[in-house]
């Protein structure tokens, strides 16, 4: 079952003094994130607690958040390393696009041969670039450039569901 909600960002500082907060982006772009009007924190209990947001914007691939009823530096403060959460009807994909966790632990799938090469455990997006850690089926991971060379289709649920891929020579060397 897809969860209904997905980790969007997550503060790491606080910004002036009337309650801003700082958040890494998680989405695809820090706009993404900027144009949501609710985000979640999750309570002790696991409930998901919506936060309004009042204003947002994007600066050097950081978001700047406020929200309602969180005016001061020192109100702000205590949710430096908080996760939030957004609901997942709340962004619009774009056609073909699939959020990350509803692929993580996908079947990886030589497009080929139709043989299962292994999981996909993590995506990693150094350099603003994607790329898919797999655990390979006869031990370790390799990775995989998300590029249109490698990654021929993904289907993320029902029947055939998997990540279909073109690997070449060499790329499914194991660390």
């Amino acid at each position: 079952m897809k969860q209904k909600y997905l980790e969007c960002g997550k503060a790491v500082s606080t910004h002036g003094i009337r309650g801003t907060l700082r958040l890494e982006s998680y989405c695809d772009t820090p706009e993404t994130l900027a144009k949501l009007r609710t985000l979640y924190i999750k309570n002790r209990a696991g409930e998901f607690v919506p936060m309004r947001v009042r204003a947002a914007s994007v600066q050097k691939n950081m978001v700047l958040v406020s929200f309602h009823d969180l005016d001061t530096v020192e109100q702000a403060i205590p949710f430096k390393g908080t996760v939030f959460f957004c609901d997942r009807e709340d962004i619009k994909l774009k056609k073909g696009g699939v959020f990350v966790a509803d692929i993580i632990g996908l079947d990886v799938i030589d497009e080929e041969s139709g043989e299962k090469t292994g999981t996909l455990s993590e995506v990693i997006s150094p350099a603003g670039r994607e790329i898919y850690v797999v655990e390979d089926v006869n031990g370790g991971t390799f990775m995989i450039p998300v590029v249109g060379e490698f990654i021929k289709r993904i289907v993320p649920e029902g029947e055939g569901a998997g990540i279909y891929v073109r690997l070449i020579e060499g790329m499914r060397e194991t660390r």
